[in-house]
């Protein structure tokens, strides 16, 4: 794994913390693809059912380094992903990670930061966070999914405000447009964050990850086919073994505990 990223197990909730404090953890290709592998640990193994996205240092992300992109993005396309890594964008359905992530945020975050915060599920920031997708400043446009998962999560106009400006928000902004679920003091980000991932993993991970299926084909497809696969993908959980403990413990009146089978 690059020295570029760090990756640390807390129970079943997998950390990757972007690390490179001195650039304000910017982005060049070798920690996107580590990134990438990072996230196709989290899809592989079973134990782990959230992930929770962070940056070391007083700022989450400065986007993308453009001058080590620009011959990638002259190419037309994205670097090739290895066997078994998922997009940290989200843009491949096929390479998507299937469990939640939860984004801890604060100071800068531009650009290839809010696309990575846009293709996660649940995001945190500090007081400190400052937004900015700023690609129209730079003679391009975002190419990370902002200009497909802002309309979905802040609206059409809040979207055009900041994408055709580049101008930048802070994080009761965010919080206002709904960008972020919750503002905490600076510092506070990661706790914040690590306590919802850890009420996810505790929840039953094959109804977690179904539920996260629903919501992202409703999206993807509309309501009528998420609608239609309701009930026939509800069928296989039926028979699951964290069904029969979910009702166990209903019953009982204790904590379920669940083994994702």
């Amino acid at each position: 794994m690059s020295q570029k990223l760090k990756v640390e197990r807390k129970g079943h909730v997998l950390c990757i913390g972007l690390n490179r404090p001195e650039k304000y953890n910017a982005m060049d290709v070798e920690l996107y693809l580590a990134l990438a592998d990072a996230y196709g640990e989290l899809q592989r193994d079973d134990e782990l059912r959230c992930g929770l996205l962070y940056g070391e240092g007083k700022h989450f992300c400065a986007g993308l380094e453009l001058d080590k992109w620009g011959p990638q993005f002259a190419s037309g396309r994205f670097p090739e992903l290895p066997p078994g890594a998922c997009d940290p964008f989200g843009l491949d359905p096929a390479r998507r990670v299937a469990k939640p992530i939860v984004v801890a945020a604060r100071g800068v975050c531009f650009t290839a930061a809010l696309e990575l915060m846009l293709a996660a599920d649940v995001r945190i920031a500090a007081e400190d966070a400052r937004f900015g997708q700023i690609e129209v400043k730079r003679g391009i446009y975002a190419v990370g999914g902002a200009t497909i998962r802002f309309v979905q999560n802040i609206g059409w106009g809040n979207t055009m405000r900041y994408l055709l400006t580049g101008d930048e928000f802070d994080a009761r902004e965010a919080q206002r447009m709904g960008l972020v679920q919750e503002v905490t003091a600076p510092g506070e980000e990661f706790a914040a964050a690590l306590a919802i991932a850890e009420r996810i993993a505790r929840q039953a991970p094959l109804g977690v990850r179904a539920t996260l299926a629903s919501a992202r084909l409703a999206l993807a497809e509309g309501e009528t086919e998420a609608a239609r696969r309701l009930l026939p993908d509800l069928q296989p959980l039926m028979g699951s073994e964290d069904v029969k403990e979910g009702v166990a413990s209903f019953l009982e009146r204790r904590e379920a505990n669940f083994v994702g089978r």
